[in-house]
């Protein structure tokens, strides 16, 4: 066969894979079950193919060149590709069958996703779930690397994009300021320039809900909320909201009776309100599996109870 043509060995893009995100030979063969030698000679094979080098040596790392980084990349997307072949191909023998890779904002994991789970084993006891509870960012990203089947969490403008993936709204649910319900901020009239003194807990950056909140101060030409604390789960952390008099943004449903927020009291201001739609989210370009087809089928099915009862109102909840 002439040099003209590059053969990939999968095995062998997996090893790269492997090795690129240990950056060290040692800690890839572990965690392959390989050999040292056996690796390098794989980097030796792709090396040699591509005639360029893949990695350089930095100290007792391996770091990638710039053709090893976009090596990596396309070897990423090849084995998604080979993964979601494998995934088609089973399916078409087993039907309603194998592992769906579910996605879940925290208050929809909480609030929502327990009743679609429990139908979905009803109705194809073979499927197997495997959940992931995290910030909507993070599971988005996961959600373009095919690494995620169905994204359950806010849509953004981002994810009602119809080109690049395909939403299904479920449930509309907003976002509120809450503070301890002994919270010196209750003592005289709440607005938007009564919370500048007071400092809070955000979730990072780069999510939706933090951006918009931030937006809303910087349109009425205000200084951004201060953030002391920045954390991965707010939902997970309405005691530590309470106990530190911190103020948070969070879901009005955490603040029902009985919900994991029900001790903080939502600070009635219309300009923090945030009104946002739930649902769920796949890459169109993905292979849509039976499970996560049966799953969405469920959930449209179910959306007058995920609705539930009417959310409370400020003065229910104060």
């Amino acid at each position: 066969m002439g040099r003209g043509m590059l053969m990939i060995d999968l095995r062998d893009a997996t090893y790269f894979i492997a090795i690129a995100e240990a950056g060290n030979l040692a800690l890839a063969a572990e965690k392959l079950g390989r050999t040292q030698p056996a690796l390098t000679k794989c980097i030796h094979r792709l090396e040699d193919d591509l005639r360029t080098a893949l990695f350089r040596h930095e100290g007792r790392r391996l770091v990638l060149t710039e053709a090893g980084d976009v090596f990596y990349a396309r070897m990423r997307s090849l084995l998604g590709h080979a993964s979601e072949i494998r995934r088609e191909i089973a399916d078409l023998g087993t039907g309603v069958a194998g592992l769906i890779r579910i996605g879940s904002a925290a208050t929809a994991a909480e609030y929502m996703l327990p009743t679609l789970a429990a139908e979905l084993i009803r109705r194809a006891p073979a499927v197997s779930i495997d959940l992931t509870v995290g910030m909507n960012d993070v599971l988005v990203r996961a959600l373009i690397e095919k690494n995620l089947d169905l994204v359950f969490g806010p849509l953004t403008s981002f994810t009602r994009d119809p080109e690049r993936f395909e939403a299904f709204p479920l449930v509309s649910d907003d976002a509120v300021a809450v503070a301890s319900r002994d919270h010196p901020i209750f003592d005289g009239p709440c607005t938007l320039e009564s919370l500048l003194p007071y400092k809070w807990v955000l979730s990072g950056g780069g999510v939706a809900t933090r951006q918009w909140l931030e937006n809303t101060f910087s349109t009425l030409g205000l200084p951004p909320p201060k953030v002391q604390m920045q954390t991965s789960s707010i939902s997970l952390l309405p005691r530590l909201i309470a106990e530190t008099k911190l103020l948070s943004f969070i879901s009005r449903r955490n603040l029902a009776p009985g919900g994991v927020g029900s001790h903080l009291r939502e600070i009635p201001l219309d300009a923090t309100t945030m009104r946002r739609e739930f649902g769920l989210i796949r890459l169109r370009e993905a292979y849509f599996t039976p499970a996560a087809r049966l799953l969405v089928l469920i959930a449209n099915e179910k959306r007058p109870e995920l609705a539930g009862s009417p959310l409370p109102s400020p003065a229910d909840i104060g």
